[in-house]
């Protein structure tokens, strides 16, 4: 099975959503800045191991959407799962092709949104 990696810079957030998703069979890599992420991605030239990407709108040092824009140069076609708080938030994410979710993200949920990324991109 393909990676999830997961992108927020509330530690809570990234353990809760790794539980789940080790809990559902995904692999997951976690990552608590856009930074580090890209790092991550940099590291996986042929895209081979990350299958979807879940991230926060709010990071440390870049938005969301700013990730989503530099990741969209690098890896066009790894589905984008943005989950957050924020009320209107998704207008950032226009033209970027991303699936955007408003917090709370229940598990159930969650797991459903993931295998469903990997399967469209399969």
């Amino acid at each position: 099975m393909r990676r999830v990696l997961l992108i927020d810079d509330s530690p809570l957030q990234l353990q809760v959503r790794e539980e789940v998703l080790r809990g559902a069979g995904f692999e997951v890599c976690t990552a608590s800045t856009a930074e580090s992420a890209h790092a991550l991605l940099r590291n996986d030239p042929a895209g081979a191991s990350v299958g979807v990407i879940v991230t926060d709108h709010i990071l440390p040092g870049a938005s969301g959407a700013e990730f989503v824009r530099q990741l969209r140069e690098m890896k066009p076609s790894v589905p984008v799962i943005v989950i957050t708080g924020l009320p209107g938030a998704e207008a950032e994410y226009a033209g970027l092709g991303v699936i955007f979710r408003q917090k709370p993200c229940p598990p159930p949920e969650l797991i459903a949104l993931v295998r469903d990324a990997l399967q469209d991109k399969s």
